[in-house]
């Protein structure tokens, strides 16, 4: 393993442009081509590509295409989750996305974050912190996460909402950033 995969995989500053990277992000090319290829009607051959790509994918797990990551082996998915069309999963960090969860289209978790300052910025460098989602959650259409998150079981995040602190669990979070607005309390069905 290389110097630059190495920093990346410990979460430290790194620089993406590197030769062992992008033969990962080659192969993740490769495989997210062939999940989002069109007329592929069985769902078990894109399941069995998702079990190539992905660390790991749990029980029932649904993804929508297309579906767009960095590499793919740092993102478990946990059982009976469904994604919808559109999501993008940077994972240069592990994103861990639990059971039971509910995914809005053209939602975005995102693990990269840029250096700060202008020079280094400039030479590319860049770190990755994880994200996680708890389950039974549900990101509602177009939500991004950013890094370093983590969303607490139970939570709902309203659609469009952009996440950039922690949710605890079993709350309403909306807006930019998004805020916890009420609690969430058992149904008395």
């Amino acid at each position: 393993m290389g110097e630059n995969k190495r920093r990346m995989l410990a979460g430290d500053w790194y620089l993406p442009d590197d030769p062992e990277l992008a033969l990962e992000s080659q192969r993740r090319a490769e495989l997210c081509a062939r999940f989002n290829a069109p007329g592929v009607g069985d769902p078990g051959e894109r399941l069995a590509v998702l079990g190539q790509l992905l660390g790991s994918v749990g029980e029932g797990v649904r993804i929508r295409p297309p579906f767009h990551c960095d590499f793919g082996y740092h993102i478990s998915i946990g059982p009976r989750t469904f994604v919808n069309f559109g999501a993008v999963f940077l994972d240069a960090a592990p994103v861990t996305i639990g059971a039971d969860v509910q995914i809005g289209p053209n939602v975005q978790l995102l693990t990269p974050t840029h250096e700060l300052d202008p020079q280094r910025r400039r030479q590319g460098w860049e770190k990755a912190v994880p994200v996680t989602i708890g389950d039974n959650v549900w990101l509602g259409g177009g939500v991004i996460v950013c890094p370093g998150v983590t969303i607490g079981a139970d939570s709902v995040v309203g659609a469009g909402s952009v996440v950039t602190r922690d949710l605890p669990p079993g709350v309403l979070a909306v807006g930019n950033p998004a805020r916890v607005v009420r609690s969430l309390g058992r149904s008395t069905d």
